[in-house]
């Protein structure tokens, strides 16, 4: 994108305007005849042109000095400000020299005369440098463009559902130990009383063992046969033995 400097414009109307007026007045002044000149006297050729040299070789020496980049260094400030400096210094005193004799042949007062070339050089120099300045600040704003950022659309983030918390187990001391599955002490009694008492009933194993009678059935997979046989006698009620007068009656 260009940036419009305000004022550039006037600068090419001055420079324009300055280079122009100083162009011409040079040339005028070739037509000035000399003190002495003989009736229908014209100039010579050379002199136009080189009335039309001076004015063009000192805008061009300015733009020379100021527009190119010279490189940092001493032999180049050297040659940069001894050898184009006397040509545009010498450009300018000629071309002022020839503006103040025209007007001088204009009949203008001495003060006019003396300061008039000034300003249409200093014009065309001036505004030379207007340019200068204005270019080196278009310079810098269209050699470095903003770069747009591009708009990043938000992302959602995605939902996660807690984690149920599940309490740790305790820590036993030894986690790599696998745990074996300890029988009951009352299971240990009564195996030991039921190997020691083969036959006899879960009554008497209990007994043996220090525990209940539920317990040690509890831990007994089968019923002792003596058991069975002790349980079936206890279940089944007594007959009542037959008297001796119903029995001589039969």
């Amino acid at each position: 994108m260009k940036l419009r400097i305000a004022g550039r414009g006037w600068a090419y109307v001055g420079a324009l305007l300055g280079g122009g007026v100083s162009v011409a007045a040079n040339v005028a002044h070739s037509y000035v005849p000399p003190s002495g000149a003989p009736d229908g006297w014209q100039p010579q050729t050379g002199a136009v042109v080189g009335a039309v040299f001076w004015p063009l070789a000192l805008f061009v020496a300015v733009e020379i000095l100021t527009r190119v980049p010279w490189p940092s260094g001493a032999r180049w400030a050297i040659l940069r400000y001894v050898g184009l400096l006397p040509v545009a210094v010498v450009a300018a005193v000629v071309s002022y020299r020839h503006l103040s004799g025209l007007l001088a042949f204009y009949s203008e007062d001495p003060l006019t005369v003396a300061i008039g070339p000034l300003a249409v050089d200093g014009l065309m120099v001036m505004a030379t440098g207007a340019l200068l300045a204005t270019g080196t600040r278009r310079a810098v704003a269209t050699d470095a463009p903003a770069v747009p950022i591009p708009a990043v659309a938000p992302v959602a983030a995605p939902a996660i559902d807690p984690a149920p918390v599940t309490s740790a187990p305790k820590s036993t001391g030894n986690a790599s130990r696998p745990q074996v599955a300890r029988k009951a002490p009352s299971a240990d009694k009564v195996a030991k009383a039921a190997a020691k008492m083969p036959g006899a009933t879960i009554a008497a194993i209990a007994a043996k063992a220090g525990v209940s009678e539920s317990t040690a059935r509890r831990y007994l997979p089968t019923v002792r046969p003596a058991e069975s046989a002790a349980t079936v006698a206890s279940a089944t009620p007594a007959r009542p033995a037959a008297t001796p007068a119903l029995a001589d009656a039969a």
